[in-house]
């Protein structure tokens, strides 16, 4: 009966880990680049947070103790799980300039927080998201 049990077991291991690898390859292959919704000439707004309507309490927490910065708000389409959250962030948390870094997997939306002399131009942000495998389809820029 040990013998039964264990050998349940370690099938059950084997297949979950099937199972894994079988989803980490189709994450690594996935390429939503190629969606039909890309949009190639996304022009950006500049405005201040109160013109835009940014009073959510998650963007109002992510500003709070910024002065003079200005703040990115992204639309990307294909954020299918945390692994492409967090691959985003590492993306701008590299980049110079940049303060504070938010991906909401939920909401399909990067805000990232830059110095107020910093350049920011969709093409840069468009190329980060794509090479990450998503897709930035908007781009708001917000002065704080």
């Amino acid at each position: 009966m040990k013998s039964l049990i264990l050998m349940l077991l370690t099938l059950g291991v084997w297949a979950y880990s099937i199972d894994l690898s079988a989803r980490d390859a189709d994450h690594q292959h996935h390429d939503h680049s190629t969606s039909s919704d890309h949009k190639h000439d996304v022009p950006s707004t500049e405005a201040s947070g109160a013109e835009v309507g940014q009073q959510d309490e998650k963007y109002q927490r992510f500003v709070s103790g910024l002065v003079g910065a200005r703040v990115a708000i992204i639309s990307v389409q294909g954020m299918v799980c945390d692994f492409c959250a967090r691959g985003i962030e590492k993306t701008f948390k590299k980049t110079e300039g940049v303060i504070r870094v938010d991906v909401d997997l939920a909401l399909g939306r990067v805000l990232v927080a830059y110095r107020a002399n910093q350049t920011i131009e969709f093409e840069d942000i468009r190329t980060k998201i794509t090479n990450n495998g998503q897709t930035a389809v908007g781009l708001e820029i917000v002065s704080v």
